[in-house]
């Protein structure tokens, strides 16, 4: 009889013994005679219980974790191949309550199929959003787009229908589509999942997009530090190449469409469009004024779609069901779903993906168990690096662009990094400004010099130096970088800095010296 276990092969699992658990795994089923398929898939997202092991059974896929390579024998022992009763036994992965309240729109493939396969994406719903692109037209699949509300996942929140429909209207010989791919926030890792555990879903829906704006060439701006999303890339586009769902003609549809992966240059500013674009190109990555945006005039001065690596594989799901489906999800102007990064000081940490609407305290104590740390909870990051940090008192702000936006912090990519009681927020401060420092492209003034001298004063502030003058000074000096910055990498690095500031101003009292709140 022939068994399938399958086993995640991305950067969290490996980095947690996945490939020792897999050698262990084959050692053991070749000593006794066991016929043992073994397939390599992404992570389902439950990180806390990595290297995830599952096997098929009549009642579906029974899961055990987290494995270590000296757990295979007892695991054998005990009916592994049956799904028997086991210590790290979890049973069916989608009964479990983390799974229970998620709505998996984009990333419900992830984790249960092997990426590399075109196949086995067919069998679970794939390539079904490019056929009903190819029947809609270009124009009807734009419409479909924005009937879904879908908003830009990268974090800027912009409407993507109607970008697409601007390069689509845009008239030029070439058209590009270009996936950011460039994630480099922390507490962020949903794009990297993505790209190791379904990067046929991120082709999809970069298919669709080029056959809707009448783009030829695509590219998938992948990070770096990425090298195991790189290669699933680099295997998927040619599996699908040799399927006919990229190429010279599409689907047999007429439509041409050739996708290339390329690696990025190792700096935080190439997640910027238009820095990204200047890498592309092979230049430096110095951002761009605006106008002309990318949408008219952007790759080699072509008319080039850029959307985020979450924000292009919504998509095949919208067109199979419909936008009004996808739109069905969520709150106000913030629809569909949400891939949550949940990390830091946390017990149960990894992917969620939920409609918009949730609060920040469902999220960290109904999905993450509290601290891992078990002491207080104290400041909650939420957007990345550029962040605001919120303290216990706003934990109750559902996941939302306009909520968060009304508390001055921002919902970004959906990151959320986790603090416990033993957290400097002025500390926390200082290194937005150090992080600016270090990764601003130097093209524009208030960022280049602002972070530097921002840097300077809260060294300034945290010897006790001043505390009310350097107050004044670094809110003067946050209000010209936030309106004078040519891109958010300026313009956003006061909203961490302002928050800790706003909502943790003992932090900032020197040897004793009473700092007055921010607001103030």
């Amino acid at each position: 009889m022939s068994i399938t276990l399958y086993l995640p092969k991305d950067a969290a699992s490996l980095a947690l013994g996945a490939d020792r658990v897999a050698g262990a795994l084959q050692r053991s089923a070749q000593a006794r005679g066991l016929d043992v398929t073994l397939v390599r898939t992404g992570s389902r997202g439950m990180l806390w219980l990595e290297p995830m092991l599952e096997v098929e059974t009549p009642e579906g896929r029974i899961a055990y974790g987290p494995v270590r390579p000296g757990d295979v024998e007892s695991l054998l022992d005990a009916g592994l191949v049956q799904g028997g009763a086991h210590r790290l036994r979890i049973g069916r992965p989608e009964d479990q309550p983390y799974f229970a309240r998620q709505q998996r729109l984009t990333f419900g493939r992830c984790g249960v199929i092997d990426p590399a396969s075109v196949e086995a994406y067919r069998a679970h719903g794939g390539y079904r959003g490019l056929e009903a692109a190819l029947k809609a037209g270009p124009a009807g699949t734009v419409e479909a787009v924005k009937a879904s509300g879908l908003r830009g996942r990268g974090g800027a929140g912009f409407p993507t229908g109607i970008k697409w429909n601007t390069v689509m209207l845009a008239q030029a010989p070439q058209k590009y589509v270009v996936c950011n791919a460039d994630e480099g926030d922390s507490g962020t890792f949903a794009d990297r999942m993505l790209m190791e555990g379904d990067p046929l879903t991120l082709i999809e829906g970069m298919t669709i997009a080029a056959v809707a704006v009448g783009a030829t060439r695509g590219y998938i701006y992948c990070r770096s530090e990425y090298p195991h999303a790189f290669a699933a890339l680099e295997t998927a586009i040619v599996a699908a190449e040799r399927a006919g769902y990229l190429g010279a003609d599409v689907m047999g549809s007429g439509h041409a469409f050739h996708l290339e992966a390329r690696l990025g240059a190792g700096a935080y500013i190439c997640g910027e469009e238009t820095s990204l674009l200047e890498s592309l190109e092979g230049k430096r990555g110095l951002v761009r004024a605006k106008p002309p945006i990318p949408a008219l005039k952007g790759l080699f001065g072509q008319p080039t779609l850029v959307n985020n690596v979450l924000s292009f594989a919504a998509v095949p799901w919208i067109l199979e069901h419909g936008g009004p489906a996808y739109a069905a999800y969520g709150m106000g102007r913030s629809l569909g779903t949400l891939p949550i990064q949940l990390a830091g000081n946390v017990k149960r940490g990894g992917l969620i993906e939920t409609a918009f609407g949730l609060t920040l305290r469902e999220v960290i104590e109904e999905f993450g168990g509290g601290t891992a740390s078990g002491r207080p909870l104290r400041a909650v990051q939420v957007g990345g690096p550029l962040g605001a940090y919120f303290p216990e008192s706003l934990l109750d702000t559902p996941l939302d662009y306009e909520a968060f936006a009304a508390k001055k912090g921002l919902l970004g990519h959906g990151g959320i990094v986790v603090f416990d009681d033993t957290v400097d927020l002025a500390r926390q401060a200082r290194f937005a400004f150090e992080f600016c420092a270090a990764e601003s492209c130097g093209k524009c003034t208030p960022c280049r010099i602002g972070a530097v001298r921002g840097l300077e004063t809260i060294d300034k502030m945290i010897a006790g130096e001043s505390p009310r003058e350097n107050l004044a000074l670094v809110t003067d000096l946050c209000e010209v970088m936030t309106d004078g910055s040519l891109c958010a990498m300026g313009g956003l690095t006061p909203v961490p800095v302002m928050s800790a500031l706003t909502h943790f101003p003992e932090d900032f009292s020197g040897r004793g010296a009473k700092l007055p709140l921010a607001a103030e």
